[in-house]
């Protein structure tokens, strides 16, 4: 799996640092979304599908190699 941002339609809700904070965390200054690992090992994968799916602005992408 790989992890994308977009960082300026990021929201800055910061549900994906509460569901993968392995993955994910925010810009203090702002609260945007920073990506921690773009390949989430495969324990991790579940929490970074679900932070995607959650993202109101839909700013995490993920695909397969």
């Amino acid at each position: 799996m790989k992890v994308t941002v977009d960082q300026d339609a990021c929201a800055g809700s910061g549900q994906c640092v509460l569901i993968a904070p392995g993955t994910f965390d925010q810009r203090d200054e702002d609260g945007v979304v920073t990506l921690l690992h773009d390949s989430p090992r495969p324990g991790l994968q579940e929490d970074v599908r679900e932070a995607a799916r959650i993202c109101p602005a839909r700013a995490i992408r993920l695909t397969m190699p």
